[in-house]
């Protein structure tokens, strides 16, 4: 269905369709599901802790022969050098074939992840930081744009204009992240220059992820302004959901919470009032709750859909 896209042949997985390696949502349950389901599964690594990487790695590996792949969040695991090349010596004894770094200089992985045969996209969201990736020697890119949910730059390009920034400049396969949630942007992305997409809150808002209802429930519910841009010191901002926590943060009237209590309050509790949970501009595109595969089987049809649909503009 995919012959000839560069990203299946690298991920060999069916589907160009990336699940973002989110914090202590991407781990065994979901990146099953989502292997299963014919598209690419990351296993996030920014706990940096190697027995939780072990378990999960393990599970996904004993629930599913499809392929799968890990994150490496770089600014997160050279925080402790140690427990850094533990992980990474670990993981390659466990022959993965498919690797993403972000946050941080791929060159502190690239050409040791190469050398171990292991395929290596970066995630950026700048141009210059792809075109550095590039040099550093990654086989593609995973390019997002500013819509997208979590920590960003506060100067950072959307994906519209992004993408074709990028495509200008490389000739890596890219996959597109930001602002997807179905076939119709996933064609918009390939229009753009992409050869894959990456999504994060669609999937988060999925039957198998693993985090409480009320904050599936609180995407679905979001109208398409339902996100805020939070200060995140000392230099990046985040994206979340618009909640009356997270406006009293932005107007500088309460401080933000750590990492460890949002997760327990709303991943664990279910508290969305007094917490915001990380969501792109695409949670006021998600409009119900689906399983993994569904959400993969629409996404391809709608896509072949949006593909004949735009064929069939050109005069016979």
């Amino acid at each position: 269905m995919f012959d000839g896209n560069r990203v299946t042949a690298h991920t060999r997985s069916r589907y160009p369709i990336f699940q973002s390696p989110m914090t202590w949502i991407a781990r065994a349950p979901l990146v099953t599901a989502v292997s299963q389901a014919g598209a690419m599964g990351l296993l996030e690594n920014s706990i940096r802790d190697l027995a939780v990487t072990r378990r999960e790695f393990a599970a996904i590996r004993a629930a599913t022969n499809q392929p799968f792949g890990v994150n490496l969040p770089i600014r997160y695991l050279q925080m402790d050098p140690k427990e850094e090349k533990a992980i990474i010596d670990w993981l390659l004894g466990q022959g993965i074939h498919f690797a993403t770094t972000s946050a941080g200089d791929p060159t502190r992985y690239t050409r040791l992840l190469k050398d171990a045969g292991v395929t290596v996209y970066h995630a950026t969201a700048t141009l210059r930081g792809a075109v550095k990736a590039v040099d550093a020697g990654v086989d593609g890119l995973i390019v997002e744009g500013a819509e997208s949910a979590g920590i960003r730059n506060p100067e950072e390009v959307h994906t519209f204009a992004l993408l074709q920034a990028v495509r200008e400049k490389v000739d890596v396969p890219i996959v597109a992240a930001g602002g997807i949630v179905d076939g119709r942007g996933m064609a918009a992305a390939f229009a753009l220059g992409a050869e894959g997409v990456t999504m994060g809150t669609r999937f988060v808002a999925s039957f198998e992820s693993p985090v409480h209802l009320n904050y599936k429930n609180a995407i679905v519910s979001a109208p398409i302004t339902g996100t805020i841009m939070t200060d995140n010191p000392p230099r990046a901002r985040s994206r979340g959901l618009r909640t009356p926590y997270s406006v009293e943060v932005s107007e500088g009237k309460r401080e933000r919470l750590p990492r460890n209590a949002t997760l327990d309050m709303l991943y664990l509790q279910g508290d969305v009032d007094n917490t915001s949970g990380a969501a792109g501009e695409s949670a006021g595109l998600v409009h119900e709750i689906k399983s993994v595969q569904q959400i993969v089987d629409d996404t391809i049809a709608s896509f072949w859909r949006e593909i004949d649909r735009l064929a069939g503009l050109r005069p016979r």
